[in-house]
């Protein structure tokens, strides 16, 4: 059938953070070539839809960029004016009621609320928040939930019987995480000279800077011989300057003809080799540790049996900290936010391949394979 005959599909895919933003990229690339689809950051830049898709709607700013990990987020964002950036995306979500044949919700409940209060029916929710692990749905949002949502996809059987009791069409389906985990062009393994390799994730948000210069001290820690090769995962919105400013170390421009290469940060001693984040998958595949303070993409890497260390601070929101590491067991080692306790805990795994073996091997268990993304697209293309 000549391709002008085909009738094409309008959806819009809202998403509202970081990694949700990945996902709903990585699902928009494997949609058919008949299919229009624009793209709604509720927050952040929306960088991952760069030649993906048209982005559309207002654009919010807030300190946090949503992450609600940190404890008085929502406080401090509601005090830097975070409540002004919730009518430009009502009223924008009124506006296009109606305009699209299918709209998916990738993210946390947010997006859905702000869905369901402007109008909108019969979405496709992709719940890549909850962990199934703790807290089950409330009643209000399974309340919500049904009178919104056509389908949803949650990560754990619990959370899909939940939303079932109440009769929601839920699938458990696969971890869609696993499904997207992002590749770019940059060839890790080609770089790797030592032993074993670990990748850093400091996030994508404010604290990035922070997080990064105590996993460096941390890395300094450790002799020199007994050093990994480094891989640096640079989400989209962060200022690389801003981490050498913060570390000592200095930038390299020096790169190669890969387009997701960003060159490397170094003081002669400790080299740290950085690409962008759609290059995170190619990182983790050359690595054995990940330190990680990320969100999707520590669940990412431990999906892909690479252990983390991540450490903790006051300023952490512990409820959703201890909800995550319910579901990650021992695959994520916990420890205090100093340095000499991250390199400590870093150098035990980097000694011992078989705790790796088997921290690696319960990643896999808790977090679950791929699966979904071929479960999603069947609904969206029915």
């Amino acid at each position: 059938m000549p391709e002008a005959s085909v009738r094409r599909r309008r959806f819009l895919f809202i998403s509202n953070g970081h990694g949700e933003d990945w996902i709903a990229a990585a699902i928009i690339a494997r949609l058919p070539k008949t299919t229009e689809v624009e793209a709604y950051p509720m927050i952040g830049a929306g960088n991952a839809f760069t030649g993906i898709c048209p982005i559309v709607g207002p654009r919010a700013t807030l300190a946090s960029e949503g992450w609600r990990n940190v404890k008085g987020s929502l406080q401090r964002d509601l005090a830097n004016g975070g409540l002004k950036t919730v009518p430009p995306a009502l009223r924008f979500l009124r506006r296009i009621r109606g305009k699209y044949e299918r709209v998916v919700v990738v993210g946390d409940v947010t997006g859905v609320l702000a869905a369901y209060a402007t109008g909108h029916r019969d979405l496709i929710y992709l719940d890549v928040y909850k962990t199934g692990a703790a807290r089950l749905y409330s009643a209000a949002e399974r309340f919500v939930i049904k009178r919104a949502c056509r389908t949803v996809f949650c990560r754990a059987d619990s959370l899909a019987q939940s939303l079932e009791s109440v009769g929601v069409d839920a699938r458990s389906a696969g971890n869609v995480m696993m499904d997207t985990v992002p590749h770019g062009n940059y060839d890790a393994q080609a770089r790797r000279s030592r032993r074993l390799g670990v990748t850093l994730l400091p996030g994508s948000r404010a604290l990035t800077a922070e997080s990064f210069e105590l996993q460096i001290d941390a890395l300094r820690t450790l002799p020199i011989d007994e050093r990994p090769d480094i891989f640096l995962a640079v989400a989209g919105g962060i200022n690389i300057d801003d981490l050498a400013k913060k570390t000592g170390l200095r930038r390299s421009h020096m790169l190669s003809a890969e387009s997701d290469d960003l060159g490397e940060l170094t003081d002669g001693e400790l080299t740290v080799q950085m690409a962008r984040g759609g290059a995170m998958g190619n990182l983790l595949e050359a690595s054995d540790v990940v330190l990680s303070q990320a969100g999707t993409a520590t669940v990412q890497a431990l999906g892909l049996g690479r252990p983390a260390v991540t450490f903790v601070n006051q300023r952490d929101r512990r409820s959703r900290f201890n909800d995550e590491q319910k579901l990650f067991g021992d695959a994520r080692t916990v420890v205090s936010a100093d340095a000499g306790a991250i390199g400590a805990a870093l150098r035990n795994l980097l000694g011992d391949d078989e705790e790796r073996r088997r921290q690696a091997n319960i990643g896999r268990q808790r977090i679950g394979g791929p699966g979904a993304m071929q479960a999603i697209l069947d609904v969206l293309e029915t």
